[in-house]
C-alpha cells in the first residue's frame, strides 16, 4: 500500500541528506575569560563545530593550533604579550594551513588592526558585542559566526567518498572559458570593482601593482562596516602608488584615485561627463548588502556606458550580479576573478556562470591587464 502510495504521488518518500557536511574543529583564542566562554558556546550551538581547545594568550594558541591543526581559529587581535598579528606571522612562518577569524573590537584601534590582519591572511573577522548579559552577546556572535562558516564550508575539500559543497565549486572552471587577454581591448573611463570576503588581502596585492599611469578613476565596493573602510583605504593609500580615500559626498572622480564607498553608506556615481563626482546616500541595503555592489554598478553602468570596466573579485553570494546585466545592456566591459586565486568563489562565479564575463582572469592577470589598457590609453595621447 506504502508503495502504491508513493508511486501515486500521495507519500514523499523521505529526501536523503545529498552531501555530507564535514565536521569543523575549533580552537578559541581570547585573553578574557568571559569572551573565551561566550565564543565557545556560540561554537559548540553550531552544526557541525567542535571546539577542541582554548587559549588564554598567543604563545599557547601556537602551540595549540601546532599540536591539533584545526580547520578554524578564532582569534582576539588585542591580546598583551603575543597580540593576534604576531600569531599570524606565526603561523605563516610555520606554514601552518589553517582558517582564522578575528575577533575585533568596534574602535579605530580593532578597525586598523583588524585590516591588517585581514591583509595578512586571515580568512576573515567578527565584531565583539557589547550587550551586557552573556545571553545576548553569545546570540549576536552565533548569528556572526554562523554566516562565516557558511562560507568556510563551501571551501572545505570533501571527505573521502563523499560530496561536499566545495565539490561544486570547480563546475565554472571545467565549463567555462578562459577569455584571452585581447578579447576586449578598448579604453574606458571608469574602473568599478565589487569584492567581499578576502578583499583587504586582494586588493592590498592588486592596487599596489597598478601603475602611475592608471589614468582613470577606480572605485571600489568592499563590504565591511563602518571605520574598517577608511583603515583599509588608508592603508591601501600607503602601499600603492595610486590615491586611495574613502569616498565621501561630492568628491570629484579624478584619474590615479580609488574610491572605496563607506561602510553603512552606498555610493554612486553623479555629475556629467568631464564632471563626475561621487554620491553616498542612505539607501536601503541591497541583498543585505550596505555598500552594495549592485547599486554601484547599475548607476556607474547608467553614466559611463560602454566606457565601463567592472571587475567581480572574491566573495560569498551574488551581489553584482544584477549590476553586471545592466552594464552588458550598455555594452560594459566585465571581468571576473577566477577560483584558483579567490578566496571565496561566489560572486565572480554567478558572474561567470550567467556568461556575462569577457574575461576569467587570476588576480595578477587582472592587474596586468589594467596596466596594458591604461599604458595603452596613455600612449595614445
Amino acid at each position: 500500500m506504502k508503495r502504491a502510495l508513493l508511486l501515486s504521488g500521495f507519500l514523499t518518500a523521505p529526501k536523503r541528506d545529498k552531501e555530507l557536511r564535514m565536521t569543523i574543529r575549533a580552537i578559541v583564542v581570547d585573553d578574557s575569560t568571559i569572551f573565551r566562554k561566550v565564543i565557545r558556546d556560540s561554537l559548540s550551538e553550531l552544526r557541525d563545530v567542535t571546539v577542541i581547545d582554548v587559549a588564554r594568550d598567543g604563545v599557547a594558541a601556537i602551540e595549540k593550533i601546532k599540536r591539533h591543526r584545526p580547520e578554524l581559529v578564532t582569534l582576539d587581535i588585542e591580546m598583551p604579550g603575543m597580540d593576534g598579528l604576531q600569531v599570524l606571522e606565526a603561523l605563516q612562518r610555520e606554514k601552518i594551513d589553517t582558517h582564522v577569524i578575528i575577533v575585533s573590537s568596534h574602535t579605530q584601534r580593532g578597525a586598523t588592526t583588524t585590516t591588517r590582519a585581514l591583509q595578512m591572511g586571515a580568512f576573515d573577522f567578527i565584531l565583539k558585542p557589547d550587550q551586557r548579559d552573556s545571553s545576548s552577546n553569545s546570540q549576536i556572535l552565533q548569528k556572526q559566526l554562523a554566516s562565516k562558516l557558511e562560507v568556510l564550508r563551501r571551501r572545505q575539500p570533501p571527505a573521502p567518498g563523499a560530496r561536499s559543497v566545495a565539490t561544486s565549486q570547480s563546475v565554472v572552471r571545467r565549463t567555462t572559458p578562459r577569455v584571452s587577454h585581447s578579447a576586449v581591448t578598448k579604453n574606458v573611463d571608469a574602473i568599478c570593482i565589487g569584492i567581499s570576503t578576502g578583499g583587504p588581502k586582494a586588493l592590498g596585492q592588486l592596487l599596489p601593482k597598478l601603475s602611475e599611469q592608471t589614468n582613470v578613476p577606480i572605485l571600489i565596493v568592499q563590504h565591511m562596516p563602518p571605520l574598517f573602510t577608511a583603515t583599509m583605504a588608508a592603508s591601501l593609500n600607503e602601499q600603492s602608488s595610486l590615491r586611495v580615500v574613502e569616498a565621501c559626498q561630492g568628491m570629484m572622480l579624478e584619474g590615479g584615485t580609488a574610491y572605496v564607498a563607506p561602510g553603512g553608506r552606498q555610493m554612486r556615481v553623479a555629475g556629467f561627463p568631464g564632471a563626475w563626482s561621487i554620491e553616498i546616500t542612505d539607501d536601503p541595503a541591497l541583498k543585505s548588502c550596505k555598500p552594495s555592489v549592485d547599486y554601484l554598478f547599475a548607476s556607474a553602468a547608467r553614466y559611463f556606458g560602454d566606457r565601463l570596466l567592472s571587475i567581480v573579485m572574491t566573495g560569498m553570494g551574488d551581489d553584482g550580479l544584477d549590476g553586471c546585466h545592466e552594464i552588458a545592456k550598455q555594452g560594459g566591459q566585465i571581468w571576473a576573478q577566477d577560483e584558483a586565486t579567490s578566496t571565496v568563489y561566489g560572486m565572480p562565479r554567478k558572474v561567470a556562470e550567467a556568461g556575462l564575463a569577457h574575461q576569467i582572469l587570476s588576480l595578477t592577470e587582472i592587474g596586468t591587464g589594467i596596466n596594458r589598457m591604461c599604458s595603452r590609453a596613455h600612449a595614445a595621447l
